[in-house]
């Protein structure tokens, strides 16, 4: 199984840290935040990873080179202009071949048992399953409406207030089969949230929730980036 991480963001929100760091890029703990995501995929037996780049993109560069030191192949896709989340994904549509795919968006700081949710996903033969949670503002993020079944029978990106219709929203994490490349257009600017998921849901294709209970946070905004911070902070220190 292959994996594309999404590193192409800028952070506005966290400059002046971003002015010269992207901001997959910010320090976790030890490491940059870029680097436990690979971890975590490596954890789960993914080695091969393709990472979409944009801003700074040398930075990621230099430091990962072609990820041997981290016992993985990175494959690097350099976007001139943004193409969005589904955009980025069809334009590595050979890379991926034909089989299932995870996609995780490179500002996440999160412990998901990625082997859970793929075995999730494959249990109820979903072409594309959601890694979803309980927020506090529905506003922020891409909501959904859940079956019995796990099955997602309604998506919303960001929401308006009076548009919000679930506290149930996407946490950046995404098990996708190749049959699902066909329906990205290429070339061209495409969101999952905004385009992708509500198309496949109105056209009645099976695209499954999966609800998390492990840490998850999204670090684009200060607040996410202290939270993150503190998680990684080593327990004794804690205790001093």
């Amino acid at each position: 199984m292959k994996a594309l991480i999404l590193a192409a963001g800028e952070g506005r929100r966290l400059r002046p840290l971003t002015l010269t760091c992207p901001k997959p890029m910010l320090p976790i703990g030890d490491r940059p935040l870029l680097e436990h995501n690979i971890l975590l995929l490596r954890s789960y037996g993914i080695r091969e990873i393709a990472v979409n780049l944009h801003y700074l993109p040398q930075v990621i560069t230099n430091y990962f080179g072609n990820g041997e030191k981290w016992e993985v192949s990175l494959l690097y896709s350099f976007e001139e202009t943004l193409l969005g989340s589904a955009g980025a994904v069809k334009k590595l549509e050979t890379f991926f071949d034909d089989d299932t795919f995870i996609i995780i968006y490179g500002d996440l700081f999160t412990f998901i048992d990625l082997g859970q949710m793929i075995a999730y996903h494959h249990t109820r033969g979903a072409q594309a399953t959601i890694a979803v949670h309980e927020v506090s503002n529905p506003c922020e993020k891409g909501i959904v409406s859940l079956d019995e079944q796990g099955r997602i029978t309604r998506f919303l990106e960001k929401p308006k207030p009076d548009q919000v219709f679930s506290n149930l929203a996407s946490a950046g994490v995404y098990v996708i089969e190749p049959a699902v490349l066909k329906w990205i257009p290429p070339q061209t600017i495409c969101d999952f949230g905004q385009h992708i998921f509500p198309w496949l849901v109105k056209n009645n294709k099976q695209i499954a929730g999966y609800p998390i209970n492990e840490l998850l946070i999204d670090i684009s905004s200060w607040s996410g980036y202290e939270q993150a911070q503190r998680w990684a902070i080593p327990a004794e220190i804690i205790k001093k």
